[in-house]
């Protein structure tokens, strides 16, 4: 990220500078061959367009799809996680309750009780933390299911349009609407994925 922050930053104060020598030895504010001669463009120009990635994440069938199965692994986990919870809880409440009224014969009876308790919270926290790292790991290859098809059909795409760049429009703040090829892509990429999944 930050990487490629600073090489933006470097292409724009160049531009700038380029520019700012044009403006003030020509006399004039400098023609547009003039700045594209300037910062090394051909006469055709860059082709650039940009994708709103967070548009397409959000309205991409497969990401719906993709985000209704993690919700119901989600939910069942979690049910998974309550029920061994809520039983341990009462099953420790009987504990505490049956050791204050001296119920227990023994108090090695008391302490076995005890340490059957300990061990069933801790096969608890490992089920939590289990669990929490099998969620993470789906919502990882979600999101590189999603980044690789987006990926894939933007290479096919650009190899009939010829874009020099495509970029991601979340950090376009000013730019035409005809450089914007999100609701193409999306289109695109939902009609794919409803053809795959009719197959």
């Amino acid at each position: 990220m930050k990487g490629t922050s600073l090489v933006v930053s470097v292409v724009l104060f160049v531009a700038v500078i380029v520019l700012y020598v044009l403006h003030f030895t020509s006399g004039s504010t400098g023609s547009t061959s003039q700045i594209k001669a300037a910062i090394g463009v051909s006469g055709d120009g860059l082709k650039i367009a940009y994708i709103k990635a967070d548009s397409v994440i959000l309205n991409y069938n497969l990401s719906a799809d993709l985000h209704d199965e993690f919700a119901k692994k989600q939910e069942a986990y979690t049910t998974e996680y309550g029920t061994k919870r809520q039983s341990f809880e009462k099953e420790a409440a009987a504990f505490q309750e049956k050791l204050q009224r001296g119920g227990f014969l023994t108090e090695q009876r008391a302490v076995q009780e005890r340490d059957r308790l300990l061990g069933k919270e801790q096969e608890i926290q490992k089920l939590d933390q289990e669990l929490s790292t099998k969620l993470a790991e789906i919502q990882q290859t979600n999101n590189n299911k999603i980044l690789d098809n987006l990926m894939d059909y933007l290479n096919e795409y650009n190899e009939i349009a010829g874009y020099d760049f495509i970029l991601n429009g979340s950090n376009v703040l000013i730019g035409p609407d005809a450089n914007n090829i999100t609701g193409e892509v999306l289109k695109a990429l939902n009609e794919q994925y409803e053809k795959a999944k009719a197959e």
